[in-house]
């Protein structure tokens, strides 16, 4: 053991941190959608594989064998969507707004929400971060307006003409309103979850957007990201979830500099 521990160099510690974070961020990225029960399955596969060799079932070790042999064409098939989403992120440096224009805009979001939720009116309101929604903005309908809880508010009340679909938010205005967006292919989302819970869900699986989503039969509030749907959030939540995902918090060297100090 210490034989190996002594020829590590550290390129090679450095090589396992590297691929382990990929993993990490891969498995982050697949989480709770499709694309995780797919990838447990591959694996099932991959064991029965091995397991038919060692027990010399040649007619199973062949079939899987064909099918293996054309696992990256499979993959790329199969987890286009996911691939796709992927390789938008790559290279995105993250969100480092911190003005309090950031903060202001997503205080008005948290008000228009809990005014929506309290009278139990629907609303999908999609959040752009770094992956655009040029695709879904176009065949919107624009609005093109400073972000405000009383704008918002009112493009989802039931008799405006805009109430149905989505808006979008981006960099402190609401771009569009009555958006058009892709419901989810997920088939393990609950069957519970109606159009415009499916529309959050798909919208995020396809960027890295965050939708915050009020149902107006159970006003409940939802917060999607990644595919990923966190329901029954109350204000303080949603407020605190908003702010830990648009506003990074400041590196505090209080303690660096008190440690420094005592040396």
């Amino acid at each position: 053991m210490l034989e190996l521990l002594k020829s590590l160099r550290w390129q090679d510690i450095l090589d396992i941190l590297i691929v382990s974070f990929i993993i990490y961020r891969i498995i982050l990225l697949i989480k709770g959608t499709r694309a995780f029960q797919m990838v447990v399955g591959i694996g099932v596969l991959i064991v029965v594989y091995f397991g038919a060799r060692e027990l010399e079932f040649m007619t199973l070790y062949w079939l899987l064998g064909t099918f293996l042999s054309s696992i990256f064409l499979i993959i790329i098939i199969v987890f286009q969507r996911d691939i796709r989403r992927a390789l938008t992120q790559v290279g995105q440096t993250p969100f480092t707004k911190t003005s309090e224009d950031t903060s202001e805009s997503l205080e008005e979001i948290v008000k228009a929400t809990r005014y929506l939720s309290d009278r139990q009116i629907g609303s999908l309101i999609v959040i752009e971060r770094e992956t655009g929604l040029q695709d879904y903005i176009e065949s919107s309908h624009m609005i093109d307006a400073h972000l405000s809880m009383e704008l918002l508010v009112s493009l989802f009340y039931p008799e405006s003409p805009l109430h149905d679909g989505g808006v979008i938010i981006s960099k402190g205005r609401i771009v569009t309103a009555r958006s058009v967006l892709p419901l989810t292919r997920n088939p393990y989302i609950s069957k519970d979850l109606g159009t415009r819970h499916r529309a959050a869900i798909g919208i995020s699986e396809e960027t890295d957007a965050v939708v915050v989503v009020v149902s107006e039969e159970t006003k409940r509030i939802s917060l999607v990201l990644h595919g990923g749907i966190t329901s029954d959030l109350d204000i303080a939540s949603l407020r605190n979830r908003l702010e830990a995902i648009f506003v990074p918090k400041e590196f505090d060297t209080t303690k660096w500099k008190n440690w420094l100090q005592r040396k």
